[in-house]
């Protein structure tokens, strides 16, 4: 595309001014020297490119896929450093050469409508007769805002900043030759311009103005954003080498304010109701704003990018004119932008000790609704399949126990007060059954059940029971799909034994879903009740395409010993899809934390995405002893993070040292299973 680009600028020029090569543009003054210096650059880098994607591929080929980055960058001298790796770097560079494409392009447009307009052929278009109208030193022509010579900027520096300002704040687009004068006068955006108490009024007002996101890409595009605010012009074009991160940091940043804005304005509050509903009660809008523009700044440096990022925020705070309050609250912002959501997807939200500790670091109301905006700002950023109704629902039921907490309703009753209260609710949901059968299953269930499912899952399981009765299946499968929250609801009830959880998890696996969330109840009966929550494998948004016929054929079967999951799981591995997450290497880690829950072992797995993986897991557990409570699934492209709640046999907290480090050794071994363990298993 970049050569295409180029080539079509040329053969446009060639036939325009009869010239044989780039460098005579210069003589029939369309480019300067500067622009065909750049041209050059960027032809060269791309030839280079794809001759080395040819001698890659022994063959022709245009793509520059995941699994030919790593190996173009160290064909052409990408070299690992301690801050970043040499493909990111290679990408990052790929990607400035196609911003400067940009940017000639934009030039040459400028100059053809500047030469061109006044030929007799372009006469008859009504813009090229209207009389230019101006607006605070600056003409508007043909409904885009333009300069009337290069050197006003030389004059008047700070006319760089007003330019995008009065754009935005007059819904105006920007004249390719007064971006051409920006690009050309771009050193004059200095240390002093930087100092410019005017100069940053402008740059928050463009912040805090209409539809920011699209005047901050136009600053970006034209080269003002990075050095009008350095710290920023270091993570542009900035990319992450994953199958997660879809785009670089500047561009995830920018799509982050005008997701911000949509919310603002209400113009998503379909997709975020609980942002919209909260946006109009926090107390400064600015600190909201800058927090969200500032929260990956620091990215690429090497350390960890929160604690960096929230002293750049004091430094920017400060320069631009913020309250120590507005100051120190940004920071915090920036510091802890990923706290909410490992909170929501990493930890039990039903464990009382996950809000406690929530609310330990966040302390205040106004902290709280800034920080979860931010969140769903930042991760519907990350990129278009990231965001779901599952996390949707996860953040908002976090939020609203912080609040209930922060408020001095969510003061926790006495267990058995909580209990009679669920069980009374659900009595009203089963007017039909009698006092006899509501008390069978009152003493089926342990309290921890009362105190963790809702009331329409409760009654679902009780007619769930109930069917079981008229049955001699020895078990019962129910499967409802949640449309609130694109998922699919799945209660198994079965005899409870060792391996139940981790064959239905290869069963889920099999029929090409992928387990969100899952709890485990162990009734009084013997009998085992677990709930999973499934989305698409391939397309985590949803579930729809999940064939429910199929999912519960295979769990079935993995229940009653009919399918070698071992065997079946080891096929689904080759599946091409995942081709590309082999492409990545992704350190595996188990954590074990018993500070995290009062009554449970919390262990955080950490590996490469492939089907089988929370079956292999599941299997290394519960073969050695360790009941699952609950388990909480996130995937990051490639990355997989899997969260357990466990205990011991004898249902206790693990605590032995021997035994963690044994169960660490286990888990390691279950994340990167070799080719021998699968035809043992075979």
């Amino acid at each position: 595309g970049g050569l295409r680009d180029l080539q079509t600028l040329f053969w446009i020029t060639k036939y325009l001014y009869r010239v044989e090569g780039i460098d005579d543009l210069v003589k029939s003054e369309v480019l300067t020297k500067d622009d065909v210096r750049r041209y050059n650059k960027a032809a060269k880098f791309f030839w280079t490119v794809r001759c080395h994607l040819h001698y890659e591929a022994h063959r022709s080929e245009e793509r520059l896929t995941f699994g030919v980055q790593d190996e173009i960058s160290r064909r052409m001298r990408y070299r690992n450093s301690a801050s970043s790796r040499g493909v990111e770097r290679f990408m990052k560079h790929y990607f400035l050469i196609t911003k400067d494409v940009g940017d000639l392009t934009r030039t040459l447009c400028a100059v053809l409508e500047s030469q061109q307009k006044k030929n007799r052929q372009f006469k008859w278009f009504p813009s090229f007769r209207s009389k230019n109208a101006e607006i605070e030193g600056f003409e508007v022509e043909g409904g885009r805002l333009n300069i009337k010579s290069y050197n006003e900027f030389k004059q008047t520096p700070i006319k760089i900043l007003q330019l995008f300002y009065l754009a935005q704040k007059y819904e105006l687009d920007i004249h390719p030759n007064a971006l051409r004068g920006v690009t050309q006068n771009i050193k004059l955006v200095n240390s002093r311009l930087r100092k410019d108490t005017k100069a940053n009024e402008f740059f928050l007002k463009i912040l805090l103005g209409i539809k920011p996101d699209i005047i901050l890409a136009r600053l970006n595009e034209a080269g003002v954003m990075g050095r009008f605010i350095p710290e920023f012009g270091r993570v542009i074009a900035q990319m992450q080498y994953d199958m997660y991160h879809v785009y670089t940091v500047d561009e995830h940043t920018i799509r982050a304010i005008g997701i911000l804005s949509g919310i603002e304005t209400k113009r998503l509050i379909e997709d975020h109701p609980l942002a919209c509903s909260i946006i109009d009660e926090i107390g400064s809008r600015r600190v909201l704003y800058f927090a969200v523009f500032l929260h990956d700044i620091a990215k690429g440096r090497g350390e960890d990018h929160s604690e960096a990022g929230a002293k750049i925020a004091i430094k920017l705070g400060r320069r631009f004119g913020f309250s120590e309050w507005e100051t120190y609250t940004c920071a915090w912002l920036v510091k802890h932008h990923l706290l909410m959501s490992h909170f929501a997807f990493k930890r039990d939200i039903d464990d009382p000790k996950t809000v406690i500790d929530f609310l330990k670091v966040v302390q205040s109301p106004e902290r709280l609704r800034l920080l979860t905006i931010l969140s769903i700002a930042d991760i519907r950023a990350v990129g278009p399949k990231v965001w779901n109704a599952w996390k949707a629902g996860l953040l908002r039921d976090l939020y609203w126990r912080a609040q209930e907490t922060l408020s001095g309703n969510g003061s926790p009753d006495q267990i058995s007060v909580r209990v009679k209260r669920a069980q009374d609710q659900l009595s009203k949901k089963l007017p039909h059954w009698s006092e006899t059968k509501l008390h069978k299953f009152f003493n089926y269930c342990h309290d921890k059940y009362w105190l963790e499912v809702d009331t329409e899952m409760q009654v679902r399981h009780a007619k769930l029971i109930e069917a079981s009765e008229n049955t001699d299946k020895g078990f019962m499968i129910d499967l409802k799909f949640d449309f609130q929250k694109h998922v699919i609801e799945l209660s198994v009830f079965a005899p409870d034994h060792s391996g139940l959880f981790a064959s239905i998890c290869g069963a889920i696996a099999l029929a090409r879903g992928s387990i969100l969330d899952a709890k485990v109840q162990t009734l009084r009966s013997g009998m085992a009740l677990d709930t999973f929550s499934i989305q698409d494998i391939h397309n985590p948004s949803t579930a729809e395409n999940i064939d429910l016929k199929r999912l519960k054929t295979r769990i079935a079967d993995s229940i009653q010993g009919k399918i070698n999951l071992a065997r079946e799981l080891m096929k689904a591995t080759q599946d091409l899809s995942f081709r590309d997450a082999i492409t990545f290497e992704v350190p595996p880690g188990v954590l074990i934390d018993n500070n995290a829950s009062r009554e449970y072992t919390v262990i955080e797995i950490n590996g490469r995405d492939r089907p089988g993986f929370l079956y292999d897991i599941t299997s290394a557990l519960t073969k050695n002893g360790i009941r699952i409570s609950s388990s909480h699934i996130s995937t990051y492209g490639e990355r997989v993070v899997d969260v357990f709640y466990v205990k011991d046999i004898f249902g206790l907290k693990i605590l032995n040292e021997i035994k963690l480090d044994k169960i660490r050794e286990l888990l390691l071994r279950a994340i990167l299973p070799n080719q021998d363990d699968f035809n043992t298993n075979l």
